[in-house]
């Protein structure tokens, strides 16, 4: 499973990398977490506002930072 955080680096962003991060490890998942801060490839994937995240190619969330709850649903 490849979880993909998209964001240039706001704080938002960072906020929601270190959530996602936080709770691949809390589920004990062995999902890759990779963050994507190039905005061309973050367009080419069809998003327009961050941060946003994408589970194995599918956009999750855009524009706001998800409860831990959702994010959690998202993990195998």
């Amino acid at each position: 499973m490849l979880i993909q955080v998209l964001g240039t680096g706001c704080a938002k962003c960072k906020e929601l990398e270190k959530l996602v991060r936080e709770t691949v490890a809390e589920k004990g998942s062995d999902a890759q977490v990779e963050k994507v801060t190039d905005i061309k490839q973050i367009a080419m994937m069809g998003v327009f506002t961050t941060p946003a995240v994408v589970v194995d190619g599918v956009i999750k969330s855009v524009g706001s930072i998800p409860p831990k709850a959702d994010i959690a649903t998202w993990i195998s």
